[in-house]
């Protein structure tokens, strides 16, 4: 993976909910805010990769896209892995690259939030017919049902589980674009909000929304006269076991541990060498069951980690500097993709009013499914 950077990001601000905007527009919005935050124009983007875009343009998306941005990319593909499909693009990018695919690739999600027009479409697979006629609907009742085994097997409780919102939480006091900026919460806040689905409770539940996100990837020829430092892809790991929680290998181990392995070999890396997270987080458990796959405590251990541990930006070991999707609001797969945003602004030294001091190595992961469709990345800055 080495020779691939990122040179461009951007988030759009999520916003709880986008009336009269479609998903094409909020992907054509980060999109272009990327480029030009690369200092590229679209005749420099030969390649592009997508996501899905339920109930608006289910075929021939990528064309529709290069017709809208006015691009005639090389290259065309759309990733599906749910929240994992921002930083599976991002190697897929670098691969295209390798192979002389394309030279720069754009990867954007986005999606818009329209609460009285929720987009729908047929879904016929084994987990509608073998499990949602027994009540396992949604995304609520699989991840309760991860972290009923995690407290179960290991005696993890709700006060520590409860440590994940709050810390992002005051990580999210420096981001003036999270939904929840300005509204600190406490331990006790988070267990007397309403049970969503036990054990999990609402402030443990991320914040549906409309948004958009995307980076552009390149070579390091290519990056090297552009106008930010460029931040380097250093490893990647990907690990896919199932769609219905039903057929889980296991609940409190993740394939994120495989994936996350992966990646920490091709950069040649360890768990001790990292000097920020940045980990996706739609359910407080995610981030539990993570710190535990990336090697920062023994399985089981998470619960007393958490309680220790500190997310801030000037402690040893900060954990999603943005306040993570938990604070700032999930923009559907877009929502992954943020977590990548964070991490090159991070190493780019760009991420103003919440920047790290000098960090040279970061673990960006995302997650798709129910802990299902995972993706692992080792981002290093210009130094690293």
């Amino acid at each position: 993976m080495k020779g691939a950077t990122i040179v461009g990001a951007h988030e759009l601000p999520p916003q709880r909910t986008t009336p009269g905007v479609t998903s094409l527009e909020m992907i054509a919005r980060a999109g272009r805010a990327a480029v030009l935050d690369a200092g590229l124009t679209p005749k420099d983007i030969d390649g592009l990769m997508i996501g899905p875009q339920v109930g608006e343009t289910p075929q021939h998306a990528p064309a529709a896209l290069s017709e809208y941005l006015g691009l005639q990319p090389r290259f065309a593909d759309i990733v599906d892995l749910g929240g994992a499909s921002g930083p599976g693009m991002v190697w897929r990018a670098a691969a295209a690259i390798a192979a002389g695919m394309a030279d720069t690739v754009l990867c954007v999600l986005g999606n818009a939030r329209d609460t009285e027009r929720v987009p729908r479409s047929p879904n016929r697979n084994p987990i509608r017919e073998f499990d949602v006629p027994y009540g396992a609907s949604g995304a609520n009742q699989a991840y309760a049902m991860v972290a009923q085994a995690h407290m179960a097997e290991f005696g993890t409780t709700a006060e520590q589980l409860a440590q994940v919102p709050v810390k992002q939480r005051q990580n999210a006091m420096l981001n003036p674009n999270a939904v929840f900026h300005g509204k600190e919460i406490t331990v006790d806040d988070v267990l007397s909000s309403p049970v969503v689905m036990s054990p999990l409770h609402l402030l443990e539940v991320v914040m549906p929304c409309g948004g958009g996100a995307a980076v552009v990837v390149t070579s390091a020829d290519r990056a090297t006269d552009l106008r930010h430092d460029p931040v380097h892809l250093l490893g990647a790991g990907e690990m896919v076991t199932h769609r219905a929680l039903s057929q889980a290998p296991r609940l409190t181990t993740s394939p994120l541990a495989p994936a996350i392995d992966q990646a920490y070999r091709m950069a040649n890396v360890r768990a001790g060498d990292l000097d920020f997270l940045s980990i996706y987080d739609c359910y407080s458990i995610v981030v539990a069951e993570t710190v535990e796959d990336a090697g920062f405590c023994p399985k089981g251990e998470a619960g007393a980690w958490l309680d220790e541990a500190d997310f801030s930006i000037t402690s040893q070991l900060p954990i999603n500097p943005h306040g993570g999707q938990l604070s700032t609001g999930q923009s559907d797969l877009a929502g992954g993709m943020g977590h990548l945003v964070e991490a090159v602004l991070q190493l780019r030294g760009d991420a103003d009013g919440r920047q790290i001091d000098d960090p040279e190595l970061a673990l960006v992961t995302g997650n798709g499914a129910t802990l299902s469709e995972e993706v692992a990345l080792v981002l290093g800055s210009s130094r690293a």
